[in-house]
């Protein structure tokens, strides 16, 4: 497997879950935020007052249509400290105002520097997750921003593979193409048919298990070859794009 040192991703978003709960379809208004920059680059106060200013009516209005007793997760590092703190403070309002349990054993263990990556580059930057997951639990993943939602479906394949179960995703921002979560049944069968095997080959992730906006940019293609072509350049303007910010990345 070209893709190898990643655990496969068999499980997709689960197919009850259409659509994320999700505030704005750009960036733009959490951007304009005085507190922004702050709180991406870690702080925690400013992320509070950020999540209050723009998020907590909207919290308070799907409050009824999340689960009762589920368990609120995202995606952090397990040294937080200068990462974006939006996440972690949005998942922890979203289970206080639900009357739930934030869980913070789960971490993400790789750091895949999506910002200003185009959708190949975030497609074989995939991100890995450890730590416990009650069996049977129902958590709710919780992000600031989803596009192509790779980060959001790699922490619900963990979750299903681990034993629990995703009940839903909230994100203040919903910038994909598509907003959907699941792609559609035809757009599967025919990569399937055209590729075979060859995307699980390629990134390690069965057809079934793209998100929408993942599995429609990939329809775009014509062939395998055209793929592995892109994959090649798109390491390479990883590689230029982190040098440039200073960043060696191995492997």
């Amino acid at each position: 497997m070209e893709n190898n040192k990643f655990i496969p991703r068999r499980y997709g978003f689960p197919h009850y879950l259409n659509e994320p709960f999700w505030l704005f379809d750009t960036d733009a208004k959490i951007k304009a935020h005085p507190k922004y920059q702050d709180a991406k680059a870690g702080g925690v106060e400013a992320a509070l007052e950020l999540v209050s200013d723009v998020a907590l009516e909207f919290l308070v209005s799907i409050k009824d249509r999340l689960p009762s007793d589920a368990i609120y997760v995202a995606p952090h590092a397990r040294e937080a400290s200068g990462d974006n703190a939006i996440p972690q403070v949005l998942a922890t309002a979203a289970a206080i105002v639900a009357e739930g349990v934030i869980e913070v054993d789960i971490v993400q263990v790789t750091k895949v520097y999506h910002t200003g990556a185009d959708p190949m580059e975030r497609m074989c930057l995939r991100p890995e997750f450890e730590g416990a997951v009650i069996q049977g639990g129902k958590y709710v993943l919780v992000d600031d921003v989803t596009s192509m939602g790779g980060t959001l479906v790699e922490l619900s394949n963990f979750i299903h593979t681990s034993g629990g179960t995703v009940a839903a995703v909230i994100v203040l921002v919903n910038a994909g193409r598509i907003q959907q979560l699941q792609p559609t049944n035809k757009v599967i069968s025919e990569l399937e048919r055209r590729y075979k095997h060859e995307i699980e080959e390629i990134f390690g992730i069965t057809p079934c298990a793209l998100t929408a906006n993942e599995a429609n940019y990939l329809i775009g293609f014509r062939s395998a070859d055209e793929i592995r072509n892109r994959l090649v350049k798109a390491r390479k303007e990883t590689n230029l794009r982190l040098r440039s910010k200073g960043i060696e990345r191995k492997g």
